[in-house]
């Protein structure tokens, strides 16, 4: 897998619409907004650091920047897998408020495709009583066969950006 790169001028029509990079946690699928995205890379060796919750495995050093990762499976309360060849991290440009964005490493099981999801394709979140359902997804898109959820990675990551690493 050579690393990916996505610049700036992809546009979206709208918030819950627009180009999704999808990727798989646990053969569940989900999507992120291309926008968000900086690269991907292959897995490397992260580096702890003391006292973080579970999920926020460490930092890498990145072409000289230090960047925290999180393991999605870990977060998503997710039965923990072995890391394989397909197991990538997704580098997201995150607000990491006061107008400071910050770059944020995503432990994912494998990148799948870049999709242009409409309107159209997009339901709204059902209620199933659990925070991610109601307040970290932008809504469920039916594409062909298979059903995505479409993350909002800001609402999703927020946490540790406040709280654990102190941004």
């Amino acid at each position: 897998m050579s690393n990916l790169t996505f610049d700036d001028t992809t546009t979206h029509s709208s918030f819950s619409s627009g180009k999704f990079l999808t990727f798989t946690l646990a053969e569940e699928c989900y999507g992120v907004e291309v926008l968000k995205i900086r690269e991907i890379i292959r897995m490397q060796k992260i580096t702890p650091v003391p006292q973080m919750p579970e999920h926020v495995k460490g930092v890498i050093n990145l072409r000289g920047k230090v960047i925290p990762v999180v393991d999605l499976r870990v977060k998503f309360n997710l039965h923990a897998g072995e890391a394989t060849e397909r197991t990538c991290i997704i580098v997201v440009d995150v607000d990491g408020g006061q107008g400071v964005n910050q770059l944020l490493g995503l432990v994912v099981d494998a990148v799948e495709e870049v999709l242009n999801v409409t309107e159209g394709d997009v339901k709204p979140s059902p209620d199933f009583g659990t925070r991610l359902s109601t307040e970290c997804c932008l809504g469920i898109a039916k594409i062909k066969d298979s059903v995505k959820t479409l993350l909002d990675i800001e609402k999703v990551v927020s946490s540790e950006l406040e709280d654990a690493l102190g941004f």
